[in-house]
């Protein structure tokens, strides 16, 4: 019997979401500056948000379009897949690359538990939009908020998790069944690992 790796489940059941869409994740060797990373404009994010998503992109505009008016433009963004799945309790892995203007870009891991009325499992693509970053190095952290799912073939979601000051923002474009609502964090890692906690 074949045991699967982390990335091979994330990549499984993401596949779906992934069709047509093409991006490469593969990070350039990172820069070595340091500091704040400097800001995106909207039309960055939605020229590189709809190459990531592709044909599934006709909501992204208005999506970003809600987040840059509660937070302004991000310092930094990720593009990656990720998988979850809950039957009130629940769990979620993902993995891909944080880019920033001026601070390098980087690769990396998330994962978090969920407890509420939530039931389902989905696939995704996701874009976070981070606001408020003082460093790369900032975002390894639990960041938590209320995460309201609404996943149908082929739909968005969109929620806010914070940490301190810093605000990240996840737009979803999945595929898979996930109705509901839960309380939970994302934490950021370097490395990959199957611990949601």
């Amino acid at each position: 019997m074949r045991s699967y790796s982390r990335r091979d489940a994330i990549k499984l059941l993401s596949s779906a979401a992934a069709a047509g869409a093409g991006a490469d994740l593969a990070v350039a060797p990172a820069l070595a500056q340091a500091g704040r990373p400097q800001r995106f404009t909207s039309r960055e994010l939605l020229d590189s948000g709809h190459q990531f998503f592709g044909t599934v992109s006709r909501g992204l505009a208005s999506v970003v379009e809600e987040a840059t008016r509660r937070w302004g433009q991000p310092n930094a963004y990720i593009l990656g897949q990720e998988a979850g799945g809950a039957f009130v309790a629940g769990a979620r892995f993902g993995e891909g690359a944080m880019y920033t203007r001026n601070a390098g870009d980087m690769r990396l891991y998330w994962q978090g538990p969920s407890i509420g009325f939530d039931a389902g499992a989905d696939g995704a693509r996701t874009m976070m939009l981070v606001y408020n970053l003082p460093s790369r190095n900032a975002i390894y952290r639990r960041f938590g908020g209320i995460d309201g799912s609404a996943y149908f073939v082929g739909g968005f979601g969109f929620t806010a998790l914070t940490a301190d000051d810093i605000v990240i923002a996840p737009i979803r474009a999945g595929v898979g069944a996930r109705l509901g609502v839960n309380l939970g964090y994302l934490k950021f890692t370097e490395t990959s690992t199957w611990n949601p906690f």
